[in-house]
């Protein structure tokens, strides 16, 4: 079983303060989805409605991807400044405050992209984020959204008022440092990069031997959706990687508990605290790391259980372009 101590799920109730948590536990985070949706899509007129909703069994639903390409769904840039404000107070009910500032951070990349890459690349627009609704959002039955677009996918799912799904996950940056320009020295996903970083260097020599898949790095993550059908990719299989977290001495699983957190802690309350205890009860939980241990240079890294996986990824563009996302094993999508 994962090491994870029980504590740390309790500590993530934490991550809002303990008066979020009470008010998460009086009006579950799904209640609260439905009513964003709902204020949402009625300030549409109809067409935009149109846009914006499918079957909630629509193949639509499971289409996830977070490369620049055709989207469907209502993007920003067809909003009205007061669309707008209730679509992002839609993505505020799917995040803890942590996660809306990494979201909308990753939107805001695509403007230095645009800059840098002076229209050689694709089309780089921070208002070309979309925003889909499957099925009815209601206090009873199933439902589910989605924000998708350049480095940012996620996904929920929801039955009579409860989140029963909420991966994919996806927070990409492009920078991941931005180091030139007025914004220099941001780094939207510092977290889940040193985090991993701490870990590696705190095992001990034969601890990262075994932890050490690779001295190359993958060019990406593998839970990138390639597949022909264009349909959402089945998580990857196959028995994990790396070193067990059971081995862990306190030094090491603080820090393990923390790299977790840093992901978790961008979800909503109750999100986080599902996630948290899908590691606690997961079995055979690895740690991997692939390529250098410097973040100058080519490197990812994945934890992996029997029911859930994290994969980190940067190596593309100088090292400095980052993708990740937490992944069910059991219940992407709800499924």
């Amino acid at each position: 079983m994962g090491r994870i101590k029980p504590t740390l799920v309790l500590g993530s109730m934490l991550i809002v303060g303990l008066t979020f948590w009470v008010a998460a536990q009086m009006d579950p985070t799904g209640t609260s989805m439905a009513t964003a949706a709902s204020r949402f899509l009625t300030a549409l007129d109809a067409n935009q409605k149109t846009q914006a909703t499918f079957p909630y069994d629509s193949p639509e639903r499971l289409n996830w991807h977070f490369i620049p390409r055709e989207r469907k769904g209502l993007p920003i840039k067809a909003m009205t400044p007061e669309q707008r404000a209730l679509a992002f107070g839609l993505i505020s009910s799917g995040t803890s405050r942590s996660g809306a500032i990494k979201a909308t951070t990753i939107m805001s990349l695509e403007a230095i992209l645009r800059d840098s890459e002076k229209g050689t690349g694709p089309l780089r627009d921070p208002e070309m984020y979309f925003f889909s609704v499957f099925g009815d959002p209601s206090a009873k039955g199933h439902w589910g959204w989605r924000v998708e677009g350049h480095h940012l996918s996620l996904n929920f799912t929801i039955n009579d008022g409860k989140i029963v799904a909420a991966t994919p996950a996806f927070f990409g940056a492009n920078p991941a440092e931005v180091r030139q320009g007025p914004r220099e020295g941001l780094r939207t996903l510092a977290e889940i990069e040193d985090a991993a970083l701490r870990l590696f260097q705190a095992l001990d020599p034969a601890q990262q031997k075994t932890a050490l898949a690779s001295d190359t790095a993958p060019a990406d993550i593998a839970s990138n959706n390639g597949n022909a059908a264009g349909l959402a990719a089945d998580p990857p299989q196959g028995e994990a990687a790396g070193v067990a977290t059971d081995g862990f001495n306190d030094l090491q699983q603080r820090l393990f508990d923390e790299l977790v957190q840093a992901y978790a802690g961008d979800m909503p309350v109750d999100v986080a605290r599902s996630w948290l205890y899908d590691v606690a009860r997961s079995q055979n939980v690895r740690f991997a790391w692939y390529g250098a241990a410097d973040r100058s240079q080519p490197h990812a890294y994945t934890v992996k259980g029997s029911n859930f996986e994290i994969e980190f990824n940067n190596t593309q563009t100088g090292a400095n372009h980052i993708h990740s996302v937490w992944r069910s094993l059991e219940n992407d999508f709800g499924s």
